[in-house]
């Protein structure tokens, strides 16, 4: 496996980071993943963007774009595969080991490594701790993730694959590493941006593309809902058979069933949508 990092490709056995990169010592650093197909990376502009999003966010230098995509095609042409996941981070880079940043520059790694197909649907389960709709890293996709780490441990645990978080006011939110949809009398709604969730970049394209609308949801939506779905890079769209104890028979159901083709359709036609 090769590694784009800082300038060039290197072999994974070699390639290496810092014992004092700030990505490491203090989590200060920003992420996206990214699905590739045949080689080639889907949505990638929009990827792009949201990364030099959560860079601002944190205070970061705005990565060199030019440079991220010549990473990602160097190690996409390194190791061909029929579906991976592209992962880039771009972190503070070396740092004294307290909060406060060094002066050496941003450090920029560029990963792939193989996947297969999600199954068409899954279980989810939901979670008694909360999302800080109002906190620092709101909406940035940071190397921050202990949080998620232990919340999908706890899916494991109990058979899910995911976990679904409230915020702090007991709206529905999002998942460890994915956006939530419900459909209710056969419309589909998912949490606004306000929720605290992570501005999706599957999200966004099915709702631009299914029309599903953006709505203030309680979390015990989750009890009462007809359907309920995931999006996230690597899931696509896909179907929730169980949340908690309660079975959502047929799932996928006939609007997820439908949004799941549209979506497959839509992104067929177009890599960089």
């Amino acid at each position: 496996m090769k590694i784009w990092l800082d300038g060039g490709l290197q072999d994974s056995g070699s390639a290496r980071v810092s014992v004092l990169d700030h990505g490491l010592t203090v989590g200060d650093g920003v992420f996206e993943t990214v699905k590739a197909v045949s080689g080639r990376p889907f949505a990638l502009t929009r990827h792009l963007d949201r990364l030099a999003r959560s860079a601002a966010g944190l205070g970061l230098p705005e990565p060199d774009r030019d440079e991220v995509r010549e990473a990602c095609a160097a190690v996409l042409a390194a190791d061909p595969m029929p579906l991976g996941r592209l992962r880039i981070t771009y972190t503070g880079g070396l740092g004294p080991l307290g909060s406060d940043r060094g002066e050496h520059g941003p450090t920029l790694l560029v990963a792939l490594g193989e996947t297969g197909r999600r199954p068409d649907s899954t279980a989810v389960i939901t979670l008694p701790w909360t999302r800080n709709e109002r906190g620092a890293l709101t909406g940035l996709k940071t190397t921050s993730y202990a949080e998620n780490v232990v919340a999908l441990a706890r899916a494991r645990e109990r058979g899910g694959s995911e976990a679904l978080f409230a915020n702090t006011v007991g709206r529905l939110c999002e998942g460890t590493g994915s956006n939530v949809f419900v459909v209710l009398d056969g419309e589909i709604h998912t949490p606004p941006v306000a929720s605290g969730c992570l501005a999706g970049i599957t999200r966004a394209l099915t709702v631009e593309w299914t029309g599903a609308r953006e709505t203030d949801l309680p979390f015990d939506v989750l009890e009462r809902a007809e359907e309920v779905f995931l999006t996230s890079t690597l899931r696509d769209v896909q179907a929730v058979h169980r949340v908690d104890g309660r079975e959502l028979a047929g799932a996928p159901g006939p609007v997820t069933a439908k949004a799941m083709r549209i979506f497959d359709e839509r992104a067929g036609d177009d890599l960089d949508p």
